[in-house]
């Protein structure tokens, strides 16, 4: 038996398939993490866009703290809440930490080449749920543009003082 497809319907499906492919990663989301004193009180916050709108944003904040422990926790309830997107830090310690020396510390049992991994709790938390997501991790330089000044300026504002 003979099937005849109609060239608009081949098409129509190409199509959907090309813009579905394109959107996987539309969403972007912008993480940063402050602190007041390292260690001191700090905040992490996120801003998700969907082209140019702002979809979703969401902060917190703890009274002693650590810059690195705000960026790590922006990142995981980013992830947390995310699938199928783009999440730009400003952090090479995230950045690196989850695309590189994530692999090498859990081949070697949660250690670095100085000892045990920092903040052990919040990369295994962050290992966890990336790996039952479809993330993609970006860099970007820090007060560099508008759009991380307004996370930087969401994680700040949230600092306890």
């Amino acid at each position: 038996m003979l099937r005849v497809y109609c060239p608009l319907y081949v098409f129509s499906w190409l199509l959907y398939l090309i813009v579905q492919a394109y959107n996987i990663f539309m969403l972007r989301i912008y993480c940063d993490g402050a602190c007041s004193g390292n260690p001191g009180p700090g905040a992490w916050a996120y801003i998700a866009f969907d082209g140019n709108l702002i979809v979703a944003s969401a902060n917190g904040a703890f009274s002693e703290t650590t810059n690195n422990r705000m960026e790590l926790l922006s990142a995981i309830n980013a992830a947390f809440a995310f699938d199928n997107c783009t999440i730009i830090v400003d952090s090479k310690y995230v950045k690196d930490g989850i695309t590189d020396w994530i692999k090498k510390w859990r081949m070697n049992g949660w250690k670095s080449s100085t000892g045990a991994v920092k903040n052990i709790d919040l990369w295994q938390k962050l290992d966890h749920i990336t790996s039952l997501k479809n993330i993609c991790w970006e860099w970007e330089k820090g007060h560099n543009n508008s759009t991380h000044d307004l996370v930087d300026e969401l994680a700040r504002g949230s600092v306890l003082r």
